[in-house]
């Protein structure tokens, strides 16, 4: 007697509009600057009808909004969902798998953060919205850097959060290949300088 024939796989569901236009603008943002979003470049580069994503995002305030709850969405979704690091070298393990994403296959995507982080210095609403991101992270880090015995976990997470974050910066806007395994190593040797013995 034959197995019953397997059931089919579900088709994986296609994007939503607002999905697409959000991929859209990310891309324009990463590529092209914070000044080329617009509504219809967006629906263009998303291959939408014309008003597309007006019916999402009403106003341009409202785009670059969305892009960066999109992008923050993004950063948070793996976070918590993988082992914690238990050593100093086990994180720095974790931060530079995560620069060589940023810097490589999500490039595109760490530019357009680093454009929506400049334009947060003179927009209130994406300020406070970078600051949420940046306060789910925090939330994550702090306790790991309590466990590995950081006398200060807070002053901990914004001093390594700085070398990444800076180096970021340079390996996007100068095209840096630095390794940054050194640089974070020091940084957190810093952080947790004072640490009792474990």
């Amino acid at each position: 007697m034959s197995p019953p024939a397997a059931s089919p796989s579900p088709a994986p569901a296609l994007p939503t509009t607002r999905t697409r236009a959000l991929d859209a603008a990310i891309d324009l943002v990463g590529t092209a600057g914070v000044r080329a979003l617009t509504h219809a470049r967006v629906d263009e580069r998303a291959g939408l009808p014309r008003g597309s994503t007006s019916n999402w995002f009403r106003s341009r305030a409202a785009l670059l909004a969305g892009v960066a709850d999109e992008l923050a969405a993004r950063d948070l979704a793996g976070v918590g969902s993988e082992p914690q690091p238990q050593t100093p070298e086990e994180l720095v393990d974790v931060l530079c798998a995560w620069y060589a994403h940023a810097t490589g296959p999500d490039i595109v995507a760490t530019t357009a953060r680093l454009a929506i982080f400049l334009e947060a210095s003179h927009d209130p609403d994406l300020r406070e919205r970078a600051t949420r991101g940046r306060d789910a992270l925090a939330a994550w880090a702090v306790p790991v850097l309590a466990r590995l015995g950081a006398p200060d976990p807070q002053a901990a997470f914004v001093a390594v959060a700085a070398a990444s974050e800076g180096l970021l910066l340079h390996a996007v806007a100068r095209r840096d290949p630095a390794d940054p395994r050194p640089t974070l190593t020091s940084a957190l040797r810093g952080a947790l300088a004072g640490a009792e013995p474990r």
